[in-house]
């Protein structure tokens, strides 16, 4: 097989591309996650900013960007954030410039959150990959939340109460994946993310490139 050249159009610059995964709790998102990431571990990380303060051996700028709530809110006013929520009584967000610059840098960016947030990013990067994962049923996702073992029968009413308020925004979504086998759904997680990184809009200036190879 010949040597690719020196002047091969496979060496345009590439745009990352934003992967946004969401689900209802207990649909199996933590572990299709951690299925693609250790199949592709080049995900860029992007630290988080929020108004909690650090536990253990939690280092600012590491772990989190940690900020008083003014600070947090001065910077959400200001538009810094792809996405932010409040939670317990604290505040989370993700910084959009990192996001922007590894996108330009032709890093991958995975977002593993909630549907308002993912309906966020959304709004600021339209061009990703939205997904949900679905569960089979309502009743196998009470199984499975029950399964664990970890919540009170208080807990899982109001789990199974938000993931039919989530249900409802999936159709926000690019794709929808149902969990009924893991594998199965690992294998067209795998395939969006693939098929996502050979768009038009990730590879701005391959056709241009080629044009000019064939002096057009």
């Amino acid at each position: 097989m010949a040597a690719a050249s020196a002047h091969s159009i496979d060496a345009t610059p590439r745009l990352g591309q934003c992967l946004v995964i969401s689900a209802p709790s207990g649909a199996g998102k933590s572990t299709l996650v951690e299925r693609l990431r250790a199949e592709f571990t080049h995900f860029a990380y992007s630290v988080s900013c929020t108004t909690r303060a650090p536990r253990g051996q939690e280092q600012d700028g590491v772990d989190y960007h940690f900020l008083t709530r003014e600070e947090f809110l001065a910077r959400r006013e200001a538009g810094h954030f792809a996405e932010w929520a409040e939670v317990h009584g604290n505040l989370y967000g993700t910084p959009k410039a990192p996001v922007e610059e590894h996108l330009a840098a032709g890093r991958d960016v995975l977002f593993d959150i909630d549907v308002q947030g993912a309906l966020q990013v959304k709004s600021v990067f339209p061009q990703g990959l939205f997904v949900f994962i679905l569960p089979p049923s309502l009743e196998e996702l009470e199984r499975r939340l029950r399964g664990r073992g970890t919540d009170s029968d208080e807990a899982i009413a109001k789990r199974l109460g938000n993931a039919l308020g989530e249900l409802g925004q999936a159709a926000h979504f690019d794709y929808l994946i149902v969990n009924d086998n893991l594998d199965t759904a690992a294998d067209e997680l795998r395939a969006i993310y693939v098929a996502g990184r050979t768009r038009t809009a990730s590879r701005p200036g391959l056709l241009d490139a080629l044009l000019a190879q064939w002096g057009a």
